[in-house]
């Protein structure tokens, strides 16, 4: 493997390793503040940030007239849609399901990526998303096949999801052509506009009453600048090479990562049910990459 694949996967898997914290970090904020608050604090700090960066580094570019329509659409999916599904999805439900529901992207999003952009798949390619469907069923489901997940939650959540994979139909128009911090930096300013009513409307009055702690704050704070920030800077990049499909194959490393974070951090259990799930989820990830086989529509 050459330098060039290594930035490109390992890009792809920071992105992933910010997200999968992302959803302990969340936890730890709701504690003090509601999800709306929680989305629109982030995207203020991740805003100042990457206009600072964009700016000292002369990385934030015009966005072409034809493109416009394609960025409010870039950040209608993520971040307005996309963290209204998953704040919302994360008061039901735990840290390690939610990452699971998340996982599903992959399932959906080959079929919006040939439809859109006619990209192919390899046979491996399958074989690798449906081995790590079957790891995060693993994880998902207890012994008697049942699912115990709050229903809104579970709905919230697949919101999210549709909302990621048609981001990712956007992005894959847009990556080619702005570089990923003019990108990141309009999606996320202009987010914080789409979030500013429902802030001013629904928590206003919840936020200025409340008192966060310190280790609220730090969560805060990181997930402005690692997953709202550095995170989708890391994905633009390894989605404009590797296309839609093999960079949403790693989504399913979201739940095995927040798994052993979650039990690190917030205690949450792991059983060795999740632990097969586990490595049965980054099984699939190593067959997705294999390049060998025919393409199949």
């Amino acid at each position: 493997m050459n330098k060039k694949s290594l930035l490109i996967y390992g890009s792809i898997i920071l992105a992933m390793l910010f997200w999968s914290f992302s959803f302990v970090w969340v936890k730890i904020v709701y504690l003090v503040y509601n999800p709306i608050t929680t989305v629109f604090l982030r995207l203020v700090i991740s805003s100042i940030l990457l206009f600072i960066i964009g700016k000292g580094f002369k990385q934030i570019g015009s966005i072409k007239k034809e493109d416009r329509l394609g960025v409010l659409a870039l950040a209608f999916f993520e971040p307005f849609l996309y963290f209204l599904g998953e704040s919302f999805g994360l008061k039901y439900v735990s840290s390690t399901i939610g990452a699971v529901i998340i996982s599903t992207i992959p399932l959906f999003s080959p079929v919006a990526a040939y439809y859109f952009h006619k990209e192919q798949l390899s046979k491996m390619n399958i074989i690798g998303i449906f081995v790590s469907i079957i790891g995060v069923a693993v994880i998902i489901f207890n012994k008697s096949f049942s699912l115990i997940v709050s229903p809104i939650g579970l709905a919230c959540m697949f919101i999210a999801v549709g909302a990621a994979v048609g981001y990712s139909v956007v992005l894959k128009k847009l990556a080619s052509k702005y570089n990923p911090i003019t990108l990141i930096t309009y999606q996320n300013s202009l987010g914080l506009l789409y979030f500013l009513p429902l802030f001013l409307i629904l928590d206003w009055q919840h936020f200025i009453q409340a008192v966060p702690t310190p280790e609220v704050i730090n969560s805060l704070v990181l997930l402005a600048v690692f997953a709202s920030t550095l995170a989708f800077i890391c994905f633009t990049y390894g989605l404009n090479y590797l296309g839609i499909t093999k960079s949403n194959i790693f989504i399913n490393a979201i739940p095995v990562f927040t798994a052993i974070f979650a039990y690190f951090v917030i205690d949450e259990v792991i059983t060795l049910q999740k632990i097969i799930g586990m490595l049965i989820v980054i099984s699939g990830i190593f067959f997705s990459q294999i390049k060998f086989g025919k393409k199949v529509a």
